[in-house]
């Protein structure tokens, strides 16, 4: 009976691993689309493919004449009318490409995610624990293609870029994807954590987590607004901390001097949202430091304190490529590192919050 218990148990433990590693593979895949879809923001490539076609869409244009159809489609769109105007079919090319690859990889991670889930299902691997998370989170990656959709959408119709909200929203979708991808297989790789962090250490990693997320946060509507275009020096916006454009509220959001309106002012003017940005992430930056500084003070040793270390290292990185991303006029390489080191982050302080919790939590 002692050796059927051990095999089982050697199979569980290797069901976990398997289902693990897929899900980390997984996770190594929404991080590409992360940068990709920056990539795809940054070079203005977003509403280049104005058609939505889920199964043939991976096909890229075969022939002049399909070229020709997809441009004349993109030349009827706001964005070719107000910004691109002249465009030629070779310059569109380069512009639909990356939208174009931004949805292929979209479509491989739904390949990469679904088949390993029937066959691990039908062979019986899925450990039983984890079966509905999987299913739930087949289901967000389903919600998050919707919301690409979405957000494209909005720079469809009657204005030349995508609506700030939407981009944020599905940045902040394709986080809870990636955040709970790494954190279920966290759950499977890692049975013993060892001794619980006080509860003080964890409750600063949770405040400086959420901090972080809200930065991303505001870094997409930075992004969705072109907010990074203006003021481009630091530590001073123009020479002034808050400068005063950040508290001017224009049409089309309000007009007048409604005082309702002031809470708009951080979601939708342009200055005030690279402002709320910039001094959020110091804020953030600090708190992650100071859930570095605790994890050391418990004693925590090993692993932890080397996910520790490494997740302070990052922060540090972070705000530096934050910085010079700014000072360079938001330059593609450093913008797209930007964004990787957003998702670096979130992996590291994820493994560490795990690694600092209670016992089966």
């Amino acid at each position: 009976m002692a050796a059927v218990a051990e095999t089982a148990r050697r199979r569980a433990d290797a069901d976990a691993r398997v289902t693990a590693v897929w899900l980390l593979a997984v996770a190594a895949m929404v991080f590409a689309m992360t940068v990709i879809g920056a990539i795809t923001r940054l070079t203005e490539s977003g509403l280049s493919m104005v058609e939505w076609r889920p199964l043939i869409g991976a096909i890229p244009p075969l022939s002049d004449a399909e070229w020709q159809r997809i441009f004349d489609l993109y030349r009827e769109t706001p964005e070719y009318r107000l910004r691109n105007a002249g465009m030629g079919v070779e310059a569109f090319k380069t512009i639909f490409f990356w939208e174009w690859f931004h949805r292929l990889w979209g479509r491989l991670i739904g390949v990469a995610y679904a088949l390993p889930l029937v066959w691990l299902w039908v062979a019986g691997r899925i450990p039983t624990q984890v079966r509905w998370h999987l299913v739930g989170l087949f289901i967000l990656g389903g919600l998050q293609g919707l919301m690409g959709w979405y957000m494209v959408q909005s720079g469809l119709v009657d204005r030349p870029s995508v609506s700030h909200y939407r981009l944020a929203a599905h940045l902040g979708l394709a986080i809870l994807i990636y955040g709970l991808l790494i954190w279920t297989a966290l759950g499977l790789l890692i049975r013993d954590r060892g001794p619980a962090a006080p509860a003080g250490v964890r409750r600063t990693g949770w405040i400086a987590f959420t901090l972080v997320i809200a930065t991303v946060f505001w870094g997409a509507l930075v992004a969705g607004l072109d907010a990074g275009i203006g003021f481009n020096t630091w530590p001073l916006m123009a020479g002034d901390l808050l400068p005063p454009e950040a508290l001017i509220v224009e049409p089309p959001f309000v007009t007048g001097n409604d005082p309702v309106a002031a809470w708009l002012l951080p979601f939708e003017n342009h200055a005030m949202v690279q402002f709320v940005h910039r001094w959020m992430a110091i804020v953030a930056a600090l708190a992650v430091l100071a859930f570095w500084w605790r994890v050391r003070k418990a004693g925590i040793r090993g692993p932890g304190l080397a996910t520790a270390d490494a997740m302070a290292i990052t922060v540090l990185v972070q705000v530096a490529l934050g910085i010079a991303t700014l000072l360079t006029f938001v330059a593609i390489p450093l913008a797209a590192a930007h964004q990787a080191g957003a998702l670096i982050l979130v992996a590291l302080m994820l493994v560490l919050l795990f690694r600092v919790g209670t016992r089966g939590s």
